[in-house]
């Protein structure tokens, strides 16, 4: 069964197009990587899974279209940097074109607040006492890990 293929803010149009949940992957669109996580089919837990280096989107979307389908991914979660006022910005923008240019996977995607999120993981990772390196290699995928996990919790019940 092909899951309707919708760019939504909207929790509940977003759950309605995967009835029977299944594994969904959070994505950390940024200028020059994209973190990707992955969670389970019954939206429990999310784990930080992996980073793409930005390049052309043909390349980018090949990368992406190829994980989905070894993940057997039945839906996607995109991160939404908003504004500390919750409007838009350029960047809010970028992820929503983004999303419609995956929107022909034919998978339902979710766009999802990312205000807080990579300073509460950069924040984690100091507190583990991180380096820098070691901070900027994880930072991307922990981030999309904890845009999906946020997603997750916030679908949370009626499955």
């Amino acid at each position: 069964m092909m899951t309707a293929a919708i760019l939504t803010t909207d929790r509940a149009l977003f759950r309605e197009a995967l009835p029977m949940g299944g594994r969904l992957l959070g994505l950390d669109v940024g200028t020059k990587t994209i973190g990707l996580a992955l969670c389970d089919a019954g939206w429990s837990i999310a784990s930080p899974a992996h980073t793409i280096a930005r390049g052309r989107f043909s390349k980018d979307k090949a990368v992406l279209t190829a994980f989905i389908t070894q993940q057997q991914v039945k839906g996607l979660v995109i991160g939404l940097p908003l504004n500390l006022d919750g409007r838009g910005s350029p960047r809010s923008q970028a992820s929503r074109a983004f999303g419609q240019n995956l929107a022909d996977l034919g998978l339902p995607i979710l766009l999802w607040d990312e205000r807080w999120s990579t300073q509460a993981v950069t924040r984690t990772l100091i507190e583990a006492d991180a380096s820098r390196a070691r901070r900027s290699e994880l930072v991307d995928k922990l981030a999309a890990s904890y845009i999906l996990q946020g997603a997750i919790d916030g679908l949370a019940g009626g499955m």
